[in-house]
């Protein structure tokens, strides 16, 4: 198992869920963080909870990674201290609506292309290469069981997480030869403000998403992220599919 003690690790959209868990199991195991999200204050929470808790060193960064001046000008100063990435965790992301494609919003398009497709290219093409030249680092993208299949109503979230494979994939085969590892985590049914988001804020409605079912939680995906980035060295897991156990695929759920 590689340790996780002083090995500085980037975690996107860790204001709240899975990028938040991750943040506390990454802490728990002795990483120093730097921590991205759109959201100040919830960072900043979190980085005071970590340092209760774990003594945690961490670098908060406020930018969104639809930005892409502002991706490239905060990870491309980062302190000295901090610009040894070690483990890049791209988990900013989101899904909005559940329209149909010819009825759908462009703005919602927009957004989610935007954050979950370029948003995740611009912060990997400013890190890796950092973590090429010191031969040593790991991508874990936080992709999604949308990403393996289309659903009715997901058309270009699906489209979205699709690419986060395809981007996933592509990336492994052109870090061939070096030791950086990628690693592409596809997460079922999770309850996280995720369904809000996509909802608008219609908290009922994404209620329902998890009703009558036990979902994943953000901790369990955490949990898997940091199971793969402790293998061996020699050891990459390239795609992991995780969902809860009343979940088959995208749409196949147990209600009881």
């Amino acid at each position: 198992m590689i340790s996780l003690k002083d090995k500085i690790a980037l975690v996107t959209g860790a204001s709240s869920g899975i990028g938040a868990a991750t943040a506390r199991a990454f802490a728990a195991n002795g990483a120093k963080l730097i921590l991205t999200a759109r959201r100040q204050e919830r960072l900043q929470q979190l980085a005071a909870e970590l340092q209760e808790q774990f003594h945690t060193e961490t670098l908060l960064l406020t930018f969104d990674v639809r930005a892409r001046e502002s991706v490239i000008s905060e990870l491309s100063n980062l302190p000295l201290a901090w610009q040894a990435v070690d483990i890049l965790v791209n988990n900013a992301g989101l899904s909005r609506g559940l329209s149909k494609l010819h009825e759908g919003s462009i703005d919602d398009w927009e957004e989610m292309i935007d954050a979950n497709v370029k948003g995740l290219l611009y912060v990997t093409r400013t890190i890796v290469p950092g973590m090429v030249a010191r031969g040593q680092g790991h991508v874990v993208n936080i992709g999604s069981i949308a990403g393996r299949a289309a659903y009715p109503g997901g058309n270009v979230y699906c489209a979205s997480k699709a690419a986060v494979r395809a981007i996933s994939e592509g990336l492994k085969q052109d870090l061939l030869g070096t030791p950086v590892r990628v690693t592409d985590i596809q997460p079922g049914l999770v309850e996280t403000e995720f369904s809000i988001v996509r909802f608008h804020g219609d908290e009922q409605r994404a209620g329902k998403v998890y009703e009558n079912l036990t979902p994943l939680t953000a901790a369990d995906v955490a949990d898997v992220v940091l199971f793969v980035v402790t293998r061996p060295p020699h050891v990459n897991i390239s795609e992991l599919l995780l969902v809860p156990t009343d979940q088959a695929t995208a749409t196949l759920v147990h209600r009881h």
